[in-house]
């Protein structure tokens, strides 16, 4: 027999929580103490754990009901997103889009693109709602059905999705000033692997990319330090230490502040092809489809 939670008891669970008291929970919520303290007592059989415990400030969450705490935060938020976007449907509105991208696209692109189509007047009644995922869990989300549209690197292309082609960029590596390849107008990637490198977080389509092809030059790529983003990367490699392999189109707006040097890559993978993935482009609810359309044509 699957667990049951139920939404009223999750409610009560994260007012107690942010309450710190059952009683005072009970008095927000108007409804008798025990009766909170009957579904909690319901939610700890369900999960076979104590969620609560007794603190000097009254009560707080185990370990087990902090797990419970931020999965029940994240169900109350979809369900208020259903009942926003029900409630828009019958108003004549057109919803939301959910959208999972990764660090490069957030970076280079996708931005500017979600500020043009915010401002069509067309589009006034639909919201865009944007996560930061790596390329792997932008493949399994829209799969199984998390978001209605994905933004990552064709590498990751899987079956089971229809990919769309997109945007394109350029690899490039990123010297201070005075490096010793910092004269040079291009650079193979195999030449950089002689120096540290500084490098985004593993889960990185590009550090899986830069990892496979260092191998395959018969180098191991040495990461001196990983980053969560893209500028960090460059701000990095400004300091002369260790070189950067980072997207043109991000390198180039740094390139006079930071005292650095674009240099492009010259292998054939240094292109890289974005494409947008959704379970099937026919079937999108019409805000997704809408705003496929505006990435395509812009």
């Amino acid at each position: 027999m699957p667990r049951r939670y139920d939404l009223t008891s999750l409610e009560l669970f994260v007012a107690v929580c942010d309450a710190k008291s059952i009683s005072k929970a009970a008095d927000a919520q108007s409804i008798a103490a025990s009766a909170i303290s009957k579904r909690i007592t319901q939610l700890e059989d369900i999960a076979g754990a104590a969620l609560l415990t007794r603190a000097r400030s009254g009560v707080v969450p185990t370990a087990a009901g902090l797990t419970l705490l931020e999965h029940a935060r994240n169900v109350l938020h979809n369900v208020d997103l259903i009942d926003r976007d029900l409630a828009g449907d019958a108003r004549g509105l057109r919803g939301y889009v959910r959208v999972f991208a990764n660090a490069s696209a957030i970076a280079e692109f996708l931005p500017a693109s979600i500020v043009s189509f915010l401002a069509d007047p067309q589009n006034a009644g639909i919201d865009i709602q944007v996560e930061e995922m790596s390329s792997a869990d932008i493949v399994s989300g829209v799969r199984d059905g998390l978001a209605a549209l994905g933004i990552c690197r064709s590498q990751t292309a899987a079956s089971g999705l229809e990919w769309i082609p997109y945007k394109r960029d350029h690899l490039a590596c990123i010297v201070r000033e005075g490096h010793p390849l910092a004269a040079r107008k291009s650079v193979a990637f195999a030449d950089t692997l002689a120096y540290e490198h500084a490098g985004l977080r593993s889960g990185s389509a590009i550090t899986a990319l830069l990892r496979r092809e260092s191998l395959q030059a018969g180098k191991m790529i040495r990461y001196r330090a990983l980053v969560s983003t893209f500028e960090a990367a460059i701000a990095v490699a400004g300091s002369g230490l260790v070189v950067s392999i980072v997207p043109v189109e991000i390198a180039s707006r740094h390139a006079k502040v930071a005292g650095i040097r674009v240099i492009p890559l010259t292998d054939d993978w240094a292109p890289g092809q974005f494409s947008i993935c959704c379970r099937a482009r026919r079937a999108l609810p019409k805000p997704a489809g809408a705003f496929v359309t505006h990435l395509l044509r812009s």
